[in-house]
């Protein structure tokens, strides 16, 4: 069922302080920044010859990457993205066996404008887990 990793995702307190140390430090190429608000985040990408990395920074009060900040104020690895075929047929796969998807269990349209679900971290080794239709 799981396919290739599409990104981790790294919250950030400064997502212009992120674009630097990634462009100008690590020399990577880095997509514009997109913004979010259906998901409380601007994000951008760096682009990666085998994958991505997203940049998460919040987007208004209610944004659950503000509430990660709080708990980790200098940011760090928020979750993980993987690959699926079939959204809903993996959605109804890991709910029968009893895995927990957040939010009303309904894809919604991600930063790369495909349907993605998340997991609840304490069912995959304490790991928040995105899927995101390929």
């Amino acid at each position: 069922m799981i396919g290739r990793l599409n990104h981790v995702a790294i919250a950030v307190p400064d997502l212009a302080k992120g674009i630097a140390t990634y462009a100008g430090a690590l020399g990577a190429e880095v997509s514009p920044p997109l913004a979010q608000p259906e998901h409380g985040v601007t994000v951008v990408f760096v682009m990666l010859p085998n994958t991505k990395i997203e940049l998460l920074e919040p987007l208004g009060e209610g944004s659950p990457i503000a509430k990660f900040l709080e708990r980790s104020p200098e940011g760090g690895i928020h979750h993980v993205c993987y690959e699926v075929d079939d959204i809903l047929a993996a959605r109804d796969k890991l709910k029968a066996e009893g895995a927990r998807i957040l939010g009303d269990g309904n894809p919604r349209i991600g930063a790369h404008g495909k349907p993605v679900l998340f997991l609840h971290p304490k069912d995959f080794l304490g790991t928040l887990v995105e899927l995101e239709q390929a």
